[in-house]
């Protein structure tokens, strides 16, 4: 990639690091929010016009497969915003262009090819899950639907993913605003006016998400910019191909990793019975915001490394992570001791149990100090991913992390079978894992490899 400095407009290697990040990081936070609200409208209206089958069949099982999916191809689309926001930054036209069409068209291929697998397979995944029988035929239902349309979740997220690494995370967010009001809106129509029941949720769901790929398709191809998008030229470009997939695929495997040892720690607390289940999920509820602010951040510094990497701007680089992880630590810090503050007052919106209560505050003076310690693991994860190197994060992440947590379960929990022994698993993983990055971080091989092969 040749190395050229990119225009004065560009606020990203040019602007204020502080006050771009800020500008870039409050869009993608609030789009996550309206993303967390549009997975949750199915679940609200099915659960209260519906039944509790059917709020069974659009959560549980039919969720966990869904984001284990979405999750993998959201981690695979990484590896094309850090390419494009290098090319980008770089001054790169033609690579810019070119690794937006290779990414539009993965999107489309892997698409068809998980409607194909969905709609077959769905009913075997479910039953594999231990679905009830009173649930499964919603289930199915609803997840066949849902895999009919995820080609255009799949394009959402490759096109959010081409304009944010270009410096822009509005339009991703006013579409994610659109789209969560088409769905509330068409819930309502077609569940609580219609009677169409689940059916009607997953079908209100699906032409959210087309509308939100009919959006950003539309955006794109309206641009006067180098991310132009036209289906003609369309194509698989081998060379970036390789690099997409040499970044996004660790990244999704990532993902999945994580998904996996959260279910076997979900498996685990399951054992102590419904209170601490349902103090579990409410703490789950309450501390979302901490991991919507981090997703934000992680995406802010990925797009800021992987533009300034771009235009060899290395000393905003190593100021866009140092500005970033001290803004992160910060707020986490704070907002943590916020919800020790007002843990109880919160976890009474979801239940009067007072013992409930009290296991959601214990679970809550566990994690709740620690959580400031994983900015070393999503900013400096996300800051090196951004320069191109994605397999040692991915095997960090996943030994520091998923495997420590599986083998803490396994040998301490045995030996002290309690509830704070397994919520320990959490901070204990964090800070070791954050240990490992800040080493692997300042030790900087991640970069002159990075630049070597650029």
């Amino acid at each position: 990639m040749r190395a050229r400095a990119g225009t004065g407009q560009n606020g990203i290697i040019e602007g204020v690091i502080w006050q771009q990040l800020l500008i870039f990081f409050f869009p993608i936070l609030l789009g996550t929010f309206f993303q967390q609200m549009y997975n949750t409208a199915d679940a609200i209206i099915v659960g209260k016009f519906v039944g509790k089958e059917a709020l069974a069949a659009v959560g549980g099982a039919t969720g966990t497969i869904t984001n284990l999916v979405v999750g993998f191809f959201v981690g695979l689309s990484s590896g094309a915003t850090v390419i494009i926001a290098q090319f980008f930054g770089a001054g790169e036209h033609r690579g810019v262009s070119r690794a937006v069409h290779t990414s539009m068209a993965l999107a489309l291929a892997f698409g068809v090819a998980l409607t194909a697998c969905g709609i077959a397979l769905a009913p075997w995944a479910l039953e594999a899950m231990g679905t009830p029988a009173d649930v499964l035929p919603h289930a199915t239902t609803y997840i066949r639907v849902y895999f009919a349309g995820i080609t255009a979740v799949l394009v959402y997220n490759i096109g959010s993913g081409i304009l944010r690494a270009v410096g822009d995370s509005k339009r991703p967010l006013y579409f994610l605003m659109v789209c969560c009001g088409v769905n509330i809106v068409l819930d309502i129509l077609f569940v609580v006016g219609l009677n169409m029941g689940v059916f009607g949720a997953a079908l209100a769901t699906m032409i959210s998400q087309v509308v939100s790929a009919v959006l950003v398709i539309v955006t794109l191809m309206r641009s006067g910019m180098s991310y132009r998008f036209e289906w003609k030229r369309m194509t698989f470009d081998p060379q970036i191909l390789r690099s997409v997939l040499r970044i996004g695929l660790p990244a999704g495997v990532q993902s999945t990793m994580y998904s996996i040892s959260n279910l076997i720690i979900q498996i685990c607390i399951n054992g102590f019975g419904t209170d601490v289940i349902a103090a579990n999920t409410a703490c789950g509820k309450i501390d979302g915001l901490v991991w919507m602010i981090y997703g934000a951040f992680g995406v802010s510094i990925t797009t800021f490394v992987g533009q300034n990497f771009g235009a060899r701007r290395m000393d905003r680089v190593r100021r866009s992570v140092r500005t970033c992880m001290a803004m992160a630590v910060g707020v986490n810090v704070a907002l943590g001791a916020l919800l020790l503050l007002a843990g109880r007052p919160l976890y009474s919106m979801f239940t009067d149990d007072p013992h409930v209560i009290d296991l959601g505050m214990q679970i809550l003076w566990i994690v709740a100090p620690a959580y400031w310690t994983y900015a070393g693991i999503e900013i400096l994860a996300g800051a090196v991913r951004g320069a191109g190197d994605s397999v040692r994060p991915m095997v960090m992440t996943c030994m520091g992390v998923c495997v420590l947590r599986v083998v803490w379960i396994l040998t301490a929990v045995p030996l002290r079978p309690e509830l704070s022994t397994v919520m320990l698993s959490y901070p204990i993983s964090w800070v070791i894992t954050s240990l490992l990055f800040i080493v692997y971080y300042r030790r900087g091989s991640w970069l002159r490899r990075c630049l070597g092969s650029a």
